[in-house]
């Protein structure tokens, strides 16, 4: 008899490709990926980290943020690093892939200032696997008319 193979359903593997984004995260606080998917393709994917060329935290060990004792979703000009927000749609601009409504997969719910580029980025919808305490994210995106959601699992 044969076993019938259980596929994932397309969040389940797009969340699980952006668990695995995620761990080329270079930050010392929270690993974060993300996959910008349109039609069920991939289009870009971005983790969090320091520009390209620049040191990241993970190789001296050293985080301001950790020293001065700021709490997530707090003073981001203080982070070295871009969110995996940021460069996912920096890589999409880099090889002229439009953003226009398309889904954003992430392992954390965007911040704030994540939210505001996403919603002037076209994204239509974003799902995550994990929140983030950052309410007004939360509010601005309802108000852009951006579908967030975390799937049941």
């Amino acid at each position: 008899m044969k076993t019938k193979h259980v596929r994932p359903s397309w969040d389940e593997y797009f969340l699980e490709v952006a668990e695995l984004v995620s761990k080329r995260a270079t930050c010392l606080r929270r690993h974060v990926g993300a996959v910008l998917v349109k039609d069920k393709r991939i289009l870009a994917t971005g983790y969090n980290g320091a520009p390209s060329g620049i040191k990241h935290c993970l190789d001296d060990g050293d985080c301001l943020r950790v020293k001065l004792g700021i709490p997530s979703g707090q003073r981001h000009e203080l982070c070295r690093g871009l969110h995996a927000e940021q460069n996912v749609l920096i890589q999409a601009a880099l090889h002229g892939i439009s953003t226009k409504d398309s889904i954003l997969y992430l392992t954390n719910q965007p911040c704030i200032i994540c939210a505001k580029m996403l919603i002037n980025a076209g994204i239509k919808e974003i799902v995550i696997s994990d929140g983030y305490p950052d309410e007004m994210s939360r509010s601005l995106l309802k108000e852009a008319k951006i579908i967030l959601r975390k799937p049941k699992k």
